[in-house]
């Protein structure tokens, strides 16, 4: 029996920046045992896999991903281990389905269908986020970390009001945050153009974020605005930073629309004068431009008060459906960032009911054209007929901001890769190969050494993942092994789905999940809690 591995002549890129090198790298019980001179790491009884033109990296970390079903349904996952990503966080965006409660989860799974759909079938046998995770350590091929998700807290607390929280909802809502860290959770999301989480004020927000830093997490917001408003929504997070204590990473943090082409220096600037003044700031951001939501999200969030029944009823009556498309085209609703929404930039990529699968690919406006209705109607319509289930494209982003912002030295990688419906984003299956084939390799945006140090050594450090995210003796065997001068996201806007090129080896705990470019069936991950030292 093989005690092992041994890779030998790689091209370690060993992810705290620094050059690379050439070495033989051996791996045993699950760990790198020892770094040696190339041609130094004799076989033994070890494994060899000639890594030679190769680089050894650790393997990636997606600081935000929508995996929190499907790691359940397909624990294989070659959509994120094709790509080499090891670990993962879910819980994001302030919505997943820990802690719930027989009132809150049918809630849940029709609020946020076209985020992870609603499986037919599926064993939804767990409550609490401990329960959530030892669901999760029955057999996945990634590892993950969970963000106790505000908005559902706050829905088990509260319900759906559009209120601030009395004392004793508060004091609810800080017990449950407090129980999730206990059983494991590395922090806290939020998705504050999202309901019911965006009806939490500032001071809410900061009494929450105070029990997340006590018990040694972080916060992760997807703030209040990612257009009109963007600026003041970056500094809002800070204040609730500096006013917590709490490590604050920022969930896709970018700067959208029109009204924001070219302003990423601001935010920028804003973050580097909260870090020289002693803020733990960190950040995620994905290598591409559209962003990916549900359509029913640009709603004003007062249409979305009182939960999805409340919804779909406000949308039926005509009256209050004029006072949304007034809010939605003329103002900018909260949901739309607080830009006017233009219909040619909304384009459907997933229907819940597949006999609305025909207007996948297609905008609104261009449904609109087609039909001869108005595009406010064919958006309320399908709403209405999808029960809330549509995803969309949002064709928002901008190019300069993307780059200037990958370039931070804070910066981490994230997917935001929604797995569900016929065309979904093309980032779920290309994020990670994207980043190191077009934006290193083809567009010299980072160097190598740094893009991997994003990847992996800054993500490790912010979820303090002890003894993963370095090529280092003793650290976990969590590996991918990729050519860099072929490594690319194949994944389209046209065919999503489609595997990466040039990462041929990935491995989690020493364990292959990815062997000559195909997945191998091994389930070696597992569900990584904080502790009181760090997560494990």
């Amino acid at each position: 029996m093989m005690d092992g591995l041994v890779f030998r002549g790689a091209t370690v890129v060993d992810g705290t920046g620094a050059a690379s090198y050439a070495a033989d790298v051996t791996v045993t019980g699950g760990r790198i045992a020892e770094i040696l001179p190339p041609g130094k790491g004799g076989s033994g009884t070890r494994r060899t896999v000639d890594a030679d033109g190769l680089v050894l990296a650790p393997g990636f970390v997606d600081m935000h991903a929508h995996s929190d079903l499907a790691l359940l349904s397909e624990p294989g996952h070659l959509v994120k281990v094709s790509q080499g990503v090891t670990c993962e966080v879910l819980g994001q965006d302030g919505l997943s389905y820990a802690p719930v409660d027989d009132t809150t989860l049918p809630q849940l799974r029709r609020q946020i269908a076209g985020w992870n759909g609603d499986p037919d079938g599926f064993d939804w046998d767990w409550r609490s986020v401990g329960e959530y995770l030892a669901r999760l350590d029955r057999g996945i091929a990634v590892n993950a970390c969970y963000l106790v998700p505000q908005g559902t807290v706050r829905m088990l607390a509260m319900g759906w009001d559009a209120r601030p929280a009395t004392q004793a909802e508060l004091g609810r809502q800080k017990e449950l945050v407090a129980e999730a860290m206990a059983e494991g959770a590395v922090g806290m999301s939020s998705g504050l153009t999202y309901t019911p989480g965006m009806y939490a004020g500032t001071e809410e927000l900061v009494e929450l974020c105070q029990v997340v830093a006590r018990l040694g997490g972080y916060y992760s917001p997807h703030h209040r605005s990612y257009g009109a408003g963007a600026l003041e929504a970056y500094a809002e997070m800070v204040e609730v930073s500096r006013a917590s204590g709490c490590p604050l990473h920022l969930a896709h943090a970018t700067m959208n629309f029109a009204v924001n082409s070219g302003r990423a220096a601001e935010l920028l600037r804003l973050l580097d004068t909260a870090i020289a003044d002693g803020c733990d700031i960190t950040l995620d951001t994905y290598p591409y431009l559209p962003g990916s939501t549900t359509l029913a999200s640009l709603l004003p969030s007062w249409a979305s008060e009182g939960g999805p029944d409340h919804t779909l009823s406000r949308l039926r009556d005509p009256a209050t459906a004029e006072r949304v498309r007034q809010v939605m085209e003329e103002n900018g609703s909260d949901g739309c960032h607080g830009v006017p929404v233009d219909w040619n930039t909304v384009q459907i990529s997933g229907t819940r009911s597949p006999a609305l699968g025909d207007r996948v690919g297609r905008t609104i406006a261009g449904l609109a054209a087609a039909s001869g209705r108005a595009p406010f109607e064919v958006f309320r319509r399908q709403v209405i007929d999808d029960e809330l289930g549509t995803t969309i494209l949002h064709l928002v982003g901008n190019e300069e901001n993307v780059r200037a912002i990958m370039r931070h030295p804070v910066h981490t990688g994230g997917s935001d890769g929604l797995l569900t419906g016929a065309r979904p984003h093309p980032r779920a299956w290309g994020s990670f190969p994207r980043y190191l084939g077009h934006y290193v390799r083809d567009q010299g945006v980072l160097t190598l050494e740094e893009c991997v140090a994003h990847l992996t050594g800054n993500a490790a450090r912010r979820l303090k993942l002890a003894g993963r995210g370095l090529i280092r003796a003793g650290y976990h065997a969590d590996l991918v092994l990729f050519d860099p001068a072929s490594v690319a996201d194949t994944a389209t806007f046209e065919e999503p789905r489609r595997q990466a090129a040039g990462i041929p080896y990935v491995y989690v705990g020493g364990v292959a999940v990815i062997a000559d470019g195909r997945a191998t069936g091994a389930l070696p991950g597992r569900a990584l809690r904080r502790t009181p030292q760090g997560t494990r």
